[in-house]
């Protein structure tokens, strides 16, 4: 009986508590949220909220990551990763809608979380909060219209967006024509053409990595939309063609499908896109061998990845960078798609892909969004108080050419390193083989790395037998590879072909590669070569430890103790303006003791010092074989690390510099026997490629040289790739660094 009584009780609490929160659900302010701003990618914004019809911010007091989560789930992404205060993104207008917002991060919508009330604040637009999302999207999330306003003023979260080509386009590559198709709860649909513009193929064609979109044949989908059933999407969309990516486009009018079930005009939005020079099509070659473009006005340096880097611009013959300030989405979208790619993925500050060299050229860039060149834009000219710390990088969207899957890495302790497996065609069946590891070195290792989009090569192996690979993939299936550096996959590189000739054979001796998302970059200081150089007449007596080392003309040992030898000396500064700190190839067992100098050297072959004819050749060698890296002085802030003394690590730090002053021994080149003229005095750092640089284009320095027979002139030093092509000084000779 009592069972009976408390069971009637416990279903009236259950129905109060049900209603009550039913009621707080209903009682609850409808809101919408968008991400706004400058924003440098399409997962971070200033938020911004749509209440009571107005769209306005959200103040930064008590904010927290608990409820930027919440935020960026409502958005429609998987989670935050972090939130900023002080209007990062830019000042907002209108109204500020929440101060003091609470949330536990369990909250369904920000609207949930304690504050003050909606526009009770006392706040400025200076405290803006602005949220960074997970970008990856929640899925099968679809977003609701809980809002009275025009439907045209909010953002629609989609799943996932392609270009779907028809049969016979299937096989090209890239996928440059189809049917836009969105994904909404697990189902792909079409999108109805009625109200599509061509800024919104603008949009689809840039975040699939094309620059441009173009006419097709209308016949063809006309008749083929006649033939198959369709499945639309239930709304129109509205781009302004400067949106990072179709999520970001404005949502149109609800759709109003007929009882066929076609809609106004009745076809399915089709885009055609052009692809970039770099990944178009050619009917000779197939792919193009490697993408050499004519003098751009701009260029990206430091990136680990196809269309990645730190942006430069050149100004009367020289390069130099942009600084970051107001650097948005918008201004590095016109630097991808001038370059040959497609919109923008992110603008990166703070030189995040490395510090150039050389003049800041540009400052405060303003565009529009349709500029032909990064340099039509509106900018600053005067970039006091911008140092190369805050160099301005890109990552744009490149089209999808398949790369990756005809490569692997197999048997490493990673998934970054492991003995190369190339994918070939053979007695018309698709198998896996290994690469032959004779001549294999740094630089085929980064186009490896490059192609599986694993940033730079670390290391390149010439044996793996210590990774135990797939076996029925030991036979060698690609031998001779010789790359420039600039292919975008091993294929691409010189190679012998179908016949195949490596008497190693694979297995044990297959090539091998170690990959990581950094590297370090070594640049000369031209400007301190050009100031310290200087002749000396010094006696053979005291030259005993450069006979020793090599550091003398060969005629020098023919000559007695009491006769002279003529030395051009210079100091030399070389600055590692990369990622990460550059570490000498071998370990300390292998590292080099030299009595003379009673240090170790652990780079045999670290720079070369020649003088040249105008013609390219060599008149005098100072060949500087043996080095000691250490970290001789920093920039502010940044700790040494590495010391020659004592049997110490040796290397170069980000961010530091090694001086071999021009009164050290070997810091010279042996000129007894050059006659008088003009002459290039060349100095190239690590010309074995013996380590991984980001950058090697930078390590060779030239300069004109004057000799009277008795003084010399130093002039025009420079760095390679620090001056336009079109501007070499020196005759027959290329300003950039010879691949072998």
């Amino acid at each position: 009986m009592i069972l009976a009584m408390a069971f009637p009780s416990a279903l009236c609490i259950f129905s109060l508590l049900a209603l009550v929160q039913a009621q707080s659900e209903s009682q609850q302010p409808k809101i919408q949220l968008r991400l706004a701003g400058n924003k440098r990618k399409h997962y971070e914004g200033r938020l911004e909220v749509f209440y009571n019809n107005e769209w306005g911010t959200i103040c930064d007091d008590d904010f927290s990551i608990l409820a930027a989560q919440v935020a960026c789930r409502e958005l429609g992404f998987l989670g935050a990763v972090s939130w900023s205060p002080s209007a990062k993104f830019g000042q907002g207008e209108g109204r500020i809608w929440l101060d003091n917002v609470h949330c536990t991060g369990r909250e369904k919508s920000l609207a949930e979380c304690p504050s003050n009330g909606f526009g009770v604040s006392d706040c400025r637009h200076s405290e803006d909060v602005g949220v960074i999302c997970n970008q990856k999207r929640i899925p099968g999330h679809r977003f609701i219209n809980t809002m009275n306003n025009n439907v045209e003023t909010l953002e629609e979260r989609v799943e996932e967006i392609r270009i779907r080509p028809i049969s016979s386009h299937l096989k090209r590559i890239p996928v440059t024509e189809g049917y836009v198709e969105i994904k909404e709860r697990g189902k792909w649909r079409q999108i109805c053409d009625e109200e599509w513009t061509p800024l919104n193929n603008r949009v689809v064609c840039g975040m699939y990595g094309f620059p441009g979109e173009k006419n097709y044949n209308n016949k063809v989908y006309k008749s083929l939309s006649m033939r198959k059933k369709k499945n639309y999407w239930g709304f129109s969309v509205n781009c302004t063609g400067n949106e990072a990516h179709l999520s970001s486009c404005r949502l149109g009018k609800p759709l109003e499908l007929k009882r066929n079930g076609t809609c106004g005009r009745g076809l399915p939005v089709v885009v055609s896109c052009v692809p970039g020079r770099a990944f178009a099509p050619s009917s000779s070659t197939g792919f193009r061998k490697a993408y050499r473009p004519e003098q751009p006005l701009v260029r990206l340096r430091g990136g680990s990845n196809i269309g990645e880097g730190r942006v430069e611009v050149l100004k009367n013959g020289v390069w130099g960078t942009v600084c970051d300030d107001n650097w948005n989405l918008r201004a590095a979208t016109i630097v991808c798609r001038e370059l040959g790619f497609g919109s923008a993925k992110e603008a990166l500050t703070g030189a995040k892909l490395g510090q150039g060299m050389g003049p800041v050229h540009m400052n405060e860039v303003e565009c529009s969004g349709f500029e032909k060149s990064l340099t039509d834009c509106y900018f600053n000219n005067d970039a006091l108080g911008c140092s190369h710390e805050e160099d301005a990088a890109v990552r744009c969207n490149i089209p999808a050419m398949g790369f990756q899957k005809r490569i692997r890495l197999s048997g490493g302790r990673n998934p970054y390193e492991g003995r190369v497996e190339v994918l070939t065609e053979k007695n018309g069946s698709l198998v896996w083989g290994t690469v032959c590891s004779e001549n294999w070195g740094m630089v085929e290792a980064m186009v490896v790395c490059r192609q599986l989009g694993l940033g730079f090569a670390s290391y390149a192996f010439q044996e793996t037998w210590y990774w135990a690979g797939d076996a029925s993939a030991d036979n060698v299936v690609m031998s001779g590879v010789r790359c420039s550096g600039t292919e975008m996959s091993l294929p691409q590189c010189l190679h012998h072909g179908k016949h195949i000739s490596c008497p190693k054979g694979g297995g044990r001796f297959a090539a091998g590669v170690s990959c990581s998302d950094s590297a370090p970059d070594l640049v000369l200081n031209a400007q301190l070569v050009e100031h310290t150089t200087y002749l000396e007449d010094r006696p053979m007596y005291a030259l005993q430890c450069a006979l020793e080392e090599n550091c003398l003309s060969s005629t020098a040992k023919k000559n007695d103790h009491s006769s002279y030898r003529r030395l051009l000396r210079f100091s030399s500064q070389i600055h590692n303006v990369g990622r990460s700190d550059f570490r000498p190839k071998l370990g300390y067992h292998a590292w080099t003791w030299h009595e003379c100098h009673r240090h170790y050297h652990s780079m045999e072959v670290f720079t070369h010092y020649d003088l040249l004819s105008l013609n390219g050749t060599k008149v005098a060698e100072g060949h500087k074989a043996s080095f000691c890296l250490e970290d001789t002085q920093c920039d502010e802030g940044i700790q040494k690390r590495y010391v020659c003394a004592n049997f110490g690590e040796q290397g170069i730090t980000v961010g530091c510099w090694d001086t071999y002053r021009h009164d050290i021994d070997c810091q010279w080149i042996d000129i007894t026997d050059v006659k008088p003229g003009d002459y290039i005095f060349q100095v190239v750092i690590n010309p074995n490629y013996d380590v991984a640089e980001s950058d090697y284009s930078n390590n060779i320095m030239k300069c004109k040289c004057r000799y009277d027979g008795y003084r010399i002139w130093m002039y025009h030093c420079h760095t390679g790739g620090s001056r336009s092509s079109d501007m070499n000084e020196y005759p027959g000779m290329s300003n950039q660094l010879h691949f072998r």
